[in-house]
């Protein structure tokens, strides 16, 4: 018996030894350094203040100096140069029930373009699915694609928009809906831009949150441009969100075929979330599947922009310096 005993732990030590090594010597991310995947025409989601107007300030005690003044514009606009920045999305949300876009400080959007250049802005609109967003009433898509027309008519120099609405579950008809009627509504030139769900995964089996290959293409004949949204996985092991980062990208780039692909990369800290753990949702593992997908495609689909950091408000100085490290061509970023 005792023998039979020692066989077992030995077997069940060899197997455990194997799988511990296995894991160490897996390496499903790459790291590059020397800006092969950039083309400069990276992705920022931007807060509510650049945009926003004073009831807001007013309602949230924030403080409009980190906003308003030729200092603070300045410095974005830095920023964004220096990082290969092309396509902003300030945030401009939620919506109200009845369609409606959220209050816009009109002097400071022209300030703010002025100031930006030629980076293009896309307000961020939209809300939470079945709370702001009714999809499902043809008055309220109306009214919200006419409330998207006025502000671009009102400022023409915005590129356009850029649509958020979550949850949103595969194959849902009324977004297909309203989109359509947004393309038909939005001035001519504008652009139709969406916060895009990444493919399902056994991993995040969660249907309202992702999108399979046949809905997702549906979206995609509809859109100008896709961010996906590569995050909340509620992964714990950085090594298996490395991988999953590398699968969505190869996934990505197939099934939208022609849409300008934007990836999406985290930049924040939701810390005690079961949906988001930062030591493992992070620019560093991000990039790194990222990358490594992108190495797989090779060469580059000429629909692969580049990728998209959520968010300005959580990133510092260290993850700055990191995304250039890791992802900025060295030759065309500061």
């Amino acid at each position: 018996m005792k023998t039979s005993i020692l066989r077992v732990l030995t077997v069940v030590g060899t197997v455990v030894t194997l799988i511990v090594v296995s894991y160490a010597a897996w390496t499903p991310g790459a790291r590059v350094e020397d800006g092969r995947h950039d083309r400069g025409k990276n992705g920022l989601w931007l807060q509510h203040g650049w945009l926003g107007d004073d009831p807001w300030f007013d309602r949230y005690h924030r403080d409009r100096s980190r906003f308003r003044t030729d200092e603070a514009l300045d410095g974005l606009a830095r920023l964004l140069t220096d990082h290969g920045i092309a396509f902003v999305f300030p945030h401009l949300c939620p919506c109200d029930q009845e369609g409606n876009l959220p209050g816009v400080d009109h002097e400071q959007v022209e300030r703010f373009l002025d100031h930006v250049g030629p980076v293009q802005v896309l307000p961020w609109i939209g809300g939470t699915t079945g709370g702001h967003a009714l999809l499902a009433r043809p008055e309220w898509r109306k009214a919200f694609s006419a409330s998207a027309r006025r502000l671009l008519k009102r400022h023409p120099r915005l590129a356009g928009i850029h649509l958020n609405l979550e949850p949103l579950p595969s194959g849902d008809p009324d977004f297909l809906a309203l989109l359509d009627e947004l393309k038909v509504t939005l001035p001519t030139g504008k652009r139709l831009s969406i916060a895009a769900y990444p493919p399902p995964s056994l991993l995040h089996p969660f249907s309202d949150v992702h999108w399979d290959e046949g809905y997702l293409k549906r979206v995609a004949k509809r859109a100008d441009q896709m961010a996906f949204m590569m995050y909340d996985t509620a992964l714990q092991a950085p090594k298996v969100y490395e991988w999953l980062m590398r699968t969505w990208t190869g996934e990505i780039l197939a099934w939208t075929s022609a849409t300008e692909v934007l990836l999406g990369v985290p930049a924040y800290d939701d810390a005690g979330v079961g949906y988001h753990n930062p030591h493992v949702e992070n620019i560093e593992h991000a990039l790194a599947g990222i990358q490594a997908g992108l190495s797989d495609a090779a060469p580059l689909p000429p629909h692969f922009a580049g990728v998209a950091l959520y968010s300005d408000w959580e990133m510092d100085a260290t993850e700055w310096a990191l995304f250039r490290a890791r992802f900025l061509n060295p030759t065309t970023s500061r």
